[in-house]
């Protein structure tokens, strides 16, 4: 769950790529995936630095066969809100690091395609005997976009499924303390 948690970062990281046709990968790494991004962004980066705030929602929990104290606790946590704040300065805007679209080299883009102000990607990772499939469809500007977010998987025997919206927009500039 962690691994899909991470992806809220992923959507910032499209917040400001621009309206033009931008990057479209097939089978490819996080690496990969995030050099082409860095290759389409303009000379200014292609995320808006600033503060930003995003909120995200688990829409539904799926986990069959878990313990009713297991399912009682992820019924709280579907009902919650996170929203967070964090600072993207101009230098992280200009050259995120491949953490930046989450993941990790046992995760690979079944596809990826992001331009005209839409983005649509797939993403399956193998680790320790679990595997996951994670589906991204989201809309972006220069300062605001949405997510959302299906993962399947988990470790083996197991049929977890996860769906979750992330909101967020650049509320302004990042104070001295923040940058």
């Amino acid at each position: 769950m962690s691994r899909v948690i991470l992806l809220a970062g992923f959507g910032l990281a499209l917040a400001a790529c621009g309206s033009k046709p931008a990057v479209n990968e097939k089978n490819a790494s996080v690496e990969q995936v995030s050099e082409k991004v860095r290759e389409a962004s303009n000379e200014q980066g292609f995320i808006r630095p600033g503060k930003w705030q995003s909120t995200v929602t688990i829409d539904q929990m799926e986990m069959p066969g878990m313990p009713p104290e297991v399912a009682s606790q992820m019924k709280k946590m579907v009902a919650e809100r996170h929203t967070t704040n964090s600072c993207l300065t101009p230098e992280e805007a200009k050259q995120p690091k491949e953490n930046f679209f989450s993941g990790n080299d046992q995760c690979r883009y079944e596809h990826f395609t992001m331009g005209n102000g839409k983005i649509d990607a797939e993403m399956r990772c193998e680790q320790g005997g679990s595997a996951q499939l994670m589906q991204m469809q989201g809309t972006y500007s220069p300062d605001s976009y949405r997510m959302h977010m299906t993962a399947r998987g988990g470790p083996a025997g197991t049929a977890m499924t996860m769906q979750m919206s992330v909101e967020a927009k650049r509320v302004g500039e990042c104070s001295d303390q923040e940058s």
